[in-house]
């Protein structure tokens, strides 16, 4: 071989042994780049019927196959809260009487490490308490995926999961992977994996639930464990509103308490059809008076993907709608009630910029029909942030076609922007009074001020709604009138002569001034 060849042949010995230990060095270091997160696929779903005869064996053998898949969640977060120990019989440096129980503390824990009542006499102090509540999950993967609710481990600083059939004081460490509030729903993973295969959930379809189907519920109400009810659905698409989206629920009497949050509402097959997330109850009792809801599961389901990521992007428009009056669908020009009655715009929003206007109502999105709010919700939230779509109106009896593009919704800064409106708003003075139960005045540069009006706007101002009249829950103190069935009011007897004019049992259709920005609402004359 010649020496050429031979210089050239080592020296790639050297290249590659040289690359060979630099990845081995790389990896024992940690030094190599990690991977990206990997999407979660969707489980798949048992749609078949659910068949076959009930005997004394079907809920023990449900319970028996599916407890091992079910776990109890405890959680430990850190919040600002008052010393207030020398209110309970506390004092002196070393006292620590303790509070009584009461209804919070049960639901959701017991501040630890209660410092000393401060001396006799002073105002009581912030400090930070550790709160500990309890909660209950599915496993869902077998490297440790869990669904729970997003309540259970809001705000948490320290995930802890127990597993079925172990010690209750063998815990494992999990962390939080994505969480959706709307759902309330919420994907956790183990950090710390026992040493046995995890079992899994199956999936049932939720869709195929009809009331009076029997169910099955496991979950940890108490903080007892363990714990399974039997019930039936007792009904099925109950609204439930949350940051003004409308989310469809199973309702359940199946008995569900606090610590049942998170865990599996089953059908007879034993496969998750629901997520247990809230009860109703009253002043007499704490816990289950028989009205329990569930999450449906495909509506979970469908977010895995995304819960896998962090987070569930959905789009937003900036529109606060109501439904199509039932009676005076015809005074809008519209054929039928289908549709979604605009009754606010957001300052700024896509609908805004794009040229919607309160009163408006939508028919179509993106070229498909909208047969009410609710749909036409769902229809936004599922757009990608960015996508320009054609919106069908109706105004003022004739269609027209508006091109909006969607953006990402942000519900955190919702939030703030309404309570900031909140804490601003303002009654004016009384004064006046029409038929429909309102007390009016006239708009005075003061009240537009006050009340964060464009210059030039007028109307008339709502000082006073009577609780028995016709605009009561339609119309607030506060509101300014500017409109009135298309007609601009430019003062207190401009909107009651408009009103005046509108039949018995007629709608009168209103567009005020509320919260800096317009919203559209409907009042039937009696």
């Amino acid at each position: 071989m010649s020496t050429r060849k031979t210089t050239l042949f080592y020296g790639l010995l050297i290249g590659v042994s040289s690359l060979a230990v630099g990845m081995v060095i790389a990896s024992r270091l940690d030094l190599a780049p990690q991977s990206s997160a990997q999407t979660l696929t969707a489980p798949p779903m048992n749609s078949a019927p659910v068949t076959g005869a009930l005997d004394a064996q079907t809920f023990r053998n449900v319970a028996k196959a599916q407890q091992p898949m079910v776990v109890n969640i405890r959680t430990e977060s850190k919040q600002k809260g008052q010393d207030l120990s020398e209110f309970f019989g506390g004092g002196g440096s070393g006292g620590g009487g303790q509070a009584p129980d009461d209804l919070m503390r049960r639901f959701f824990g017991t501040p630890d490490d209660r410092e000393p009542a401060p001396p006799g006499g002073q105002r009581p102090r912030q400090r930070e308490q550790t709160t500990v509540a309890a909660g209950t999950g599915f496993i869902i993967s077998k490297d440790g995926l869990i669904l729970t609710n997003n309540h259970v481990i809001e705000d948490a600083t320290k995930i802890e999961v127990s597993l079925f059939g172990e010690d209750n004081d063998q815990t494992y460490a999990a962390k939080l992977v994505g969480k959706d509030a709307l759902t309330d729903s919420a994907l956790i993973q183990l950090t710390e994996m026992p040493n046995h295969p995890l079992p899994e959930a199956k999936f049932g379809d939720s869709s195929q639930m009809a009331a009076g189907d029997w169910v099955m519920a496991i979950g940890n109400p108490f903080n007892q464990g363990w714990t399974v009810t039997v019930g039936v659905v007792s009904a099925m698409s109950r609204p439930f509103t949350t940051d003004g989206r409308t989310n469809e629920m199973i309702q359940t009497d199946a008995a569900i308490n606090p610590g049942n949050s998170g865990g599996p509402l089953l059908n007879l097959r034993g496969e998750v059809i629901g997520i247990n997330t809230m009860i109703f109850t009253n002043a007499r009792a704490e816990g289950n008076i028989g009205i329990g809801f569930a999450v449906p599961i495909n509506t979970v389901r469908e977010l895995l993907p995304q819960l896998s990521q962090g987070k569930v992007i959905r789009g937003r428009i900036g529109l606060q709608m109501t439904a199509v009056p039932r009676d005076g669908y015809q005074d809008f020009g519209l054929k039928s009630r289908a549709g979604a009655l605009v009754s606010q715009v957001a300052a700024g929003g896509p609908a805004e910029k794009a040229g919607v206007k309160a009163g408006d109502v939508v028919t179509q999105f993106n070229g498909r029909p909208v047969a009410d709010t609710t749909e036409l919700q769902k229809m936004v939230a599922a757009t990608k942030p960015g996508t320009t779509v054609p919106l069908k109106v109706v105004r003022n009896a004739k269609e027209q076609t508006i091109n909006v593009t969607v953006a990402e919704l942000d519900l955190d800064a919702e939030r703030t922007g309404r309570q900031s409106r909140g804490n601003e708003r303002q009654a004016p003075d009384e004064q006046g009074q029409d038929s429909f139960g309102l007390t009016l005045t006239n708009v005075t540069p003061q009240v537009a001020r006050r009340l964060q009006m464009p210059s030039g706007v007028t109307g008339a101002v709502i000082t006073a709604v009577d609780p028995d009249g016709p605009s009561a829950g339609a119309l607030r103190q506060g509101d300014v009138i500017l409109a009135v069935n298309g007609q601009e009011i430019g003062s207190a007897a401009e909107a009651g002569r408009e009103l005046q004019r509108v039949g018995a049992g007629r709608i009168a259709r209103v567009l005020v001034w509320r919260d800096e920005g317009e919203v559209f609402v409907t009042v039937r004359k009696e």
